[in-house]
């Protein structure tokens, strides 16, 4: 029988081979040109010296770190998902350096990596003192970075928003382009890559030892904790370098790990030396592709946003095949919800607080002179342009409550939601391709509800062929999360007028929402949840799982299919207007929930109104709680609602009741 064990060697060097003959093409192309010049300072020479050679340079040596800073932070989290892109390490450190960049310029003269360093650890900190409750659970560690990482993107769109032309090439560049101007990142990098592969070796034994359980580490003699964090912070230190050198790289801490483990990596030893040699080919290979196929105009997309859309794919490849939930399911702790004796009252009160917020929002408020109530004549005219902006997030807040209502359902899932699931994104790469395409608003919309229904579709069918649990599903929302931003990444980084349009949408700003948006908002949330009280029956028994639906006489297949279309369009209206990220349609579903609403139709009216309650509050404390400025109302939203998911991930999340 054939030597199983070549197969794998063979396949890397023929992908090494690829990646060295694109290499060669190009090289081709610079060196006669280069080799000719008598004096060293023909243009070409210089293309080569210091551009050419160390971009294939710092290709090798950025996978490498990555690599193996994702084989370190997966191993002692014992978390095959987690690495500096899942994790919010990547944007964490990217939001330092915005914010650094126009708050402490001096800091950035003094060390960019440093601060790149800081907002790294503080996203893995935030992450872990947010989930320790949990036990560091493989579900709660990933769902906490991947809200950390789509507030710190948002917060950083806001920034560059806020000041122009000042910070956009400073996004473009944390797509994760590897264009070099001088050999000084490959250095910077590769001493930071040897050092951690020497510590990774000197710590052999412990790190061992830390992917066993807590208990049996003690009882060995490891500090689990101390040792943790410590291997840790080496992890963020590699990862942060590449990300202050060359921007966000996503997906090759995740993806070389994984594959080196596939290829026969057996022994954390053997992957100590696997993991970065694949990261390596991995970067250098995509980057060649990316050179090959840019046009006469440079690259089109990003080497970083290039590795994202492979790795959205192979993550969605990888799920059947990874053992991820050896320690206690997040559904573990859930208790069943209480039921209200008298929900219906509960809903009147809730939407006459819907009322009784709107008419704060339109009448009280932060002037010139201080805290005011509009009257008299004043009051038409600061209903012209603020009676828009609440219709707006009044609308769209219902439609998200619903259609969170219908996910959670669905999916059978107490954390899956238009946000969490990656829909939102979904509808942001359909507007991306149809503002690419120059198409009308009709078309807009119409694109934004195709890219959050195939996003949908694509994750039911991925549990639905594999026969995937609730947590896995939210892994496939995450790969598809991560996919469709791949696509808005690489949209942005074409710095041309549909780069802002995108760039105001993925913050959720509603400032120059006018009547024709509040009529378009307000018809859509009619017409969309309307028909969803009719197909309520429905709602209620696909929560209790496709083979109870089908014996109570359910046709699981069009149904699903009708309703998951709804929130499609619901999602997609929606984020067109306050973006991606506002966790309304997490939020809503629970609080219905929590406040006794059990039934489909009792919880889909009470998140309607909770819906539509909470974006009207956020819109009113956005236009106040930075005055004169206004904070844009997803993110300001997001910022509330992200803390609740991780609430909710700590607390136990209450069962469909």
């Amino acid at each position: 029988m054939a030597d199983r064990s070549f197969l794998p060697a063979a396949f890397w060097g023929t992908l090494a081979l690829v990646a060295a003959m694109l290499f060669g093409l190009r090289l081709y192309d610079l060196w006669p040109a280069a080799a000719s010049s008598a004096d060293g300072t023909d243009l070409s020479r210089v293309i080569l010296v210091y551009s050419f050679l160390p971009r294939a340079a710092v290709a090798l040596v950025a996978g490498a770190a990555l690599g193996l800073s994702g084989l370190l932070l997966q191993h002692v989290l014992r978390n095959p998902l987690a690495e500096p892109s899942t994790l919010g390490i990547s944007a964490g450190a990217q939001l330092a350096m915005a914010a650094a960049q126009i708050y402490a310029h001096g800091l950035m003269e003094f060390s960019a990596g440093t601060v790149a360093f800081a907002g790294g650890v503080a996203a893995v900190a935030l992450i872990l003192g947010l989930t320790w409750r949990r036990g560091l659970e493989p579900v709660a560690v990933v769902l906490a970075g991947m809200m950390v990482a789509l507030t710190a993107n948002s917060l950083s769109a806001a920034l560059i928003l806020a000041n122009g032309e000042y910070l956009f090439s400073l996004f473009i560049w944390g797509g994760g382009s590897l264009v070099q101007q001088s050999w000084e990142p490959t250095v910077s990098i590769g001493l930071r890559l040897v050092l951690g592969l020497l510590a990774a070796g000197l710590l052999l034994r412990p790190l061992a030892i830390l992917g066993l359980d807590d208990q049996s580490a003690r009882n060995l003699g490891v500090a689990v904790h101390t040792s943790r964090f410590l291997v840790i912070v080496l992890a963020v230190w590699i990862a942060t370098t590449v990300v202050a050198e060359v921007g966000i790289i996503g997906f090759v801490g995740l993806a070389a790990p994984a594959l080196a483990t596939l290829s026969g990596a057996r022994s954390l030893r053997q992957k100590l030396v696997a993991t970065p040699l694949v990261g390596a080919i991995l970067l250098w290979l995509t980057d060649g592709l990316v050179q090959v196929f840019s046009g006469p105009g440079g690259e089109r997309v990003p080497t970083g946003a290039a590795t994202a859309l492979l790795g959205g794919p192979l993550l969605l490849w990888l799920l059947p095949r990874l053992k991820m939930f050896e320690w206690p399911s997040m559904g573990a702790q859930a208790d069943t919800a209480r039921r209200s004796p008298r929900p219906w009252s509960l809903i009147l009160l809730t939407a006459a607080g819907v009322v009784a917020a709107a008419a704060v929002a339109l009448s009280v408020g932060i002037g010139p002179r201080g805290w005011q109530i509009a009257s008299g004549d004043v009051l038409p005219d600061l209903l012209e342009w603020r009676a828009p902006c609440v219709a707006v997030a009044a609308a769209t807040g219902a439609m998200l409550g619903a259609a969170g209502v219908v996910i959670q359902r669905v999916t059978a899932n107490p954390l899956a939601s238009p946000e969490v699931l990656g829909v939102g994104a979904g509808a942001g790469a359909g507007l991306a391709i149809a503002l690419m395409l120059g198409a009308a608003l009709g078309l807009q919309l119409a694109a934004s509800a195709t890219g959050a229904l195939a996003v949908l579709l694509v994750i039911l069918s991925i549990g639905a062929r594999g026969g995937l649990g609730p947590e896995r599903l939210l892994f496939a929302g995450i790969a598809m999360n991560a996919l469709c931003s791949a696509v808005l990444t690489a949209m942005i980084a074409l710095g041309n007028q549909q780069s802002y349009t995108l760039l105001r949408w993925l913050s959720g700003s509603t400032n120059d929402a006018v009547a024709f948006d509040a009529c378009i908002a307000l018809s859509g949330a009619i017409l969309l949840v309307a028909p969803l009280f009719l197909l309520t029956r429905w709602l209620d028994l696909l929560a209790l799982g496709a083979p109870s639906a089908k014996a109570l006489g359910l046709s699981v297949g069009p149904s699903r299919l009708v309703v998951i279309g709804l929130a499609a369009l619901m999602t997609a209206l929606a984020a067109t207007y306050v973006g991606p990220l506002s966790f309304v349609g997490l939020i809503a579903p629970h609080l219905a929930r929590l406040l006794g609403l059990g039934r489909a139709r009792e919880q889909l009216a009470g998140a309607v109104a909770l819906g539509a309650l909470l974006m009207v509050l956020a819109d009113w404390l956005s236009r106040i709680a930075v005055f004169p400025y206004q904070l844009p109302l997803g993110l300001f939203a997001s910022l509330v609602g992200g803390p609740y998911l991780i609430y909710l991930l700590a607390k136990g999340v209450p069962r469909h009741g």
